[in-house]
């Protein structure tokens, strides 16, 4: 009960004051984007009404306050929470700067630890109906393919698969010579399919696209120039929707399912963390959640006592 009257209570005169006398200096000192402050401003004004609950202001909130505020609201999400704490914290930064308040009530309130979203995974099924969205009956569509190819068959970053020069591919040996990040270079293999459709692109389709023009791209455009990954993050999304992919995927998309894919069928972790250019285990670490999870899945749909 208390928290719905504290919610229908409206925000003293004063508190108003100071509240948006914060937000204008933050949008000043910062550059906050309009949602942020808006969002700002909904927490300050909430933990305000819930104050005047108790015939407190702002400036006279201390920590049990904070802590009593947030506990009766433990429903909320963590990210939640965090969030609303964070602007506290830097509500009270503010005051304390000013020297309206002697010490910061948020001061030792720990946000609440955030899990990693997993991302979201396309089955195998569903990469096949991807890879096979293209029309290769034309030469960018063969192009298309092949570049849907060794994106899935390598799971290479957008960056690293546009900026690919012709003389990275070894098809006799079906690797690629990938530089990632800090220009660090590893090989990655390309597999069967790939390497057929990177043959089949650079034998027909290379030439057609080029013409008399000349490029290091390895996948050039009707331009001749090296695909940006935005154009590629559009084609990713064209084919998606004609194969009746309905969930929101990027080109990074294929990168997860690329490593989810190979944990599935028994891959080693360090492996996949060479194959992605990791330099940390843990950031490869979240892969194995995801493969967790679909078995699970998997488990519960086809079980019969799942």
């Amino acid at each position: 009960m208390k928290t719905l009257q504290a919610a229908a209570l409206p925000v003293n005169a004063a508190d108003a004051r100071t509240i948006e006398e914060f937000i204008d200096l933050s949008w000043m000192e910062r550059g906050l984007a309009a949602a942020t402050l808006s969002a700002y401003r909904g927490d300050l004004s909430q933990f305000s009404r819930w104050l005047s609950n108790r015939g407190l202001g702002l400036e006279e909130a201390r920590r049990l306050d904070v802590l009593d505020f947030l506990s009766e609201h433990a429903h909320w999400p963590p990210r939640t929470i965090a969030r609303r704490l964070s602007a506290l914290r830097r509500f009270y930064q503010h005051l304390e700067r000013e020297g309206r308040v002697r010490d910061n009530p948020c001061d030792r309130i720990d946000a609440p630890r955030l899990g990693r979203p997993l991302p979201g995974v396309l089955t195998e099924q569903e990469v096949e109906r991807l890879l096979a969205a293209p029309d290769i009956e034309a030469a960018l569509g063969i192009r298309d393919r092949a570049m849907l190819e060794v994106l899935y068959a390598t799971g290479l970053r957008v960056s690293e698969l546009v900026s690919l020069r012709s003389e990275q591919v070894n098809l006799l040996q079906g690797v690629l010579r990938v530089v990632g990040k800090g220009g660090k270079e590893r090989l990655v293999p390309l597999g069967e399919p790939a390497v057929d459709w990177l043959e089949r692109f650079l034998e027909r389709s290379r030439t057609a696209i080029l013409g008399a023009r000349q490029s290091p791209a390895l996948f050039p455009t009707a331009r001749g120039r090296a695909m940006t990954r935005q154009a590629f993050w559009h084609l990713v999304k064209r084919y998606a929707q004609q194969a009746g992919i309905s969930r929101d995927i990027s080109p990074h998309t294929l990168r997860h399912a690329f490593a989810t894919h190979l944990l599935d069928h028994g891959a080693d972790l360090r492996v996949v963390q060479m194959l992605l250019g990791h330099r940390d285990i843990s950031t490869t670490q979240i892969y194995t959640h995801i493969a967790r999870e679909r078995l699970k899945v998997m488990h519960a749909r086809h079980h019969p006592r799942g």
